[in-house]
């Protein structure tokens, strides 16, 4: 028998129920506690592979909620530049400006590497995606593939309860059984799944740049969470950027699914700084995947203290731009913001007199 809990990260998605107007920044709101991911300890098997290696580690206890860093004096961006459709990769320090709440902010940190990544794997594994998963598997693992050797990875399969199939690791033998471990069945907890799988990247990435690639093609259907409620946890832990891609393609969803599901995906992504695709047909899904690992590749890193003291809370809107000699209007991909991590004091051990 299969655990139940809540689980997810890296996705290729297909639908979402919508609550939040485009480009609007999520208002602060009573959340409920944060769903947390489950080893799959049985996991059912796609019948072409060879068996898998067994899920490694115990996980946080369900209930432990978010782990927020205590000092995140220096606000971190990951920037992707764009020239119209093309990477822009011989930027330096001083082209950036950037803002926060309209104040312009002073870089103390620049960087244009690649840097090693951790990536959570989020893979929509409800019934509709029986048919699509050996193209996405593919996929997912050419994207893997083609990043530095140097990155990490964990799998989390997901339907209206979300499995962690692999955890953390460089082997892509490990992440290909990972993959493998299909059970299509059940309704789409996205918004959950995304959340714990942020949540695990924090608590426990070796890398401090992290990536949530999310493949889905269902509406949320079964979450405890709402998009408002995913992109504000999202944005509290101070990453990741999610990839989300779409398959919204066919006639399983009506016309407005699609629109909401468009929208939301959107959403995620731009909130966090990455971006979400929508191919037209299951055979485009690995251009897409190479593109996504260009992108991860070919960012600037941007570090800044900010003006506002870290105790002012609320959400700070975060603009980034660039101007380069002899070239046209440059796109800066970024998140859009953050929450301030609110520090608590440790209590003293030294005893009363």
């Amino acid at each position: 028998m299969r655990l139940c809990n809540n689980a997810v990260l890296v996705v290729l998605l297909a639908g979402a129920s919508l609550t939040l107007p485009a480009q609007q920044s999520p208002t602060k709101s009573t959340l409920p506690q944060a769903p947390s991911l489950t080893v799959d300890t049985d996991p059912v098997r796609s019948p072409d592979n060879e068996p898998p290696a067994t899920a490694a580690g115990p996980l946080k206890k369900e209930g432990e909620g978010y782990v927020l860093h205590t000092d995140v004096e220096e606000v971190i961006l990951n920037a992707t530049v764009l020239e119209g459709n093309r990477l822009v990769p011989d930027l330096k320090k001083d082209n950036f400006q950037v803002s926060e709440d309209g104040v312009p902010q002073t870089l103390i940190s620049f960087q244009h590497t690649d840097l090693p990544v951790s990536i959570a794997m989020v893979v929509d594994n409800s019934g509709s995606m029986s048919r699509k998963r050996p193209s996405v598997n593919k996929s997912a693992l050419d994207l893997i593939q083609a990043s530095n050797p140097q990155d990490e990875a964990f799998v989390v399969n997901f339907s209206d309860e979300a499995f962690i199939d692999q955890e953390f690791t460089s082997d892509v033998n490990k992440l290909r059984d990972g993959l493998s471990h299909i059970e299509s069945r059940g309704g789409t907890a996205l918004y959950d799944a995304v959340v714990a799988s942020a949540d695990k990247l924090v608590a426990d990435a070796k890398r401090p740049k992290q990536v949530l690639i999310l493949i889905t093609d269902g509406e949320d259907n079964a979450s405890t969470l709402n998009l408002e409620q995913t992109i504000r946890r999202v944005q509290q832990l101070s990453g990741p950027v999610i990839y989300s891609i779409g398959l919204l393609f066919g006639d399983e969803m009506s016309r407005q699914e699609v629109r909401h599901a468009h929208r939301a995906l959107e959403m995620l992504s731009t909130e966090t700084g990455g971006i979400a695709f929508f191919p037209k047909s299951i055979e485009q899904v690995d251009q897409i995947a190479a593109e996504v690992a260009r992108d991860i590749r070919n960012q600037y890193t941007l570090g800044y203290h900010s003006t506002k003291p870290t105790t002012e809370p609320g959400f700070r809107r975060v603009m980034v731009t660039a101007e380069a000699k002899g070239m046209g209007k440059l796109n800066v991909r970024t998140r859009t913001g953050y929450f301030p991590v609110v520090r608590v004091p440790k209590k003293s051990t030294k005893p009363s007199n």
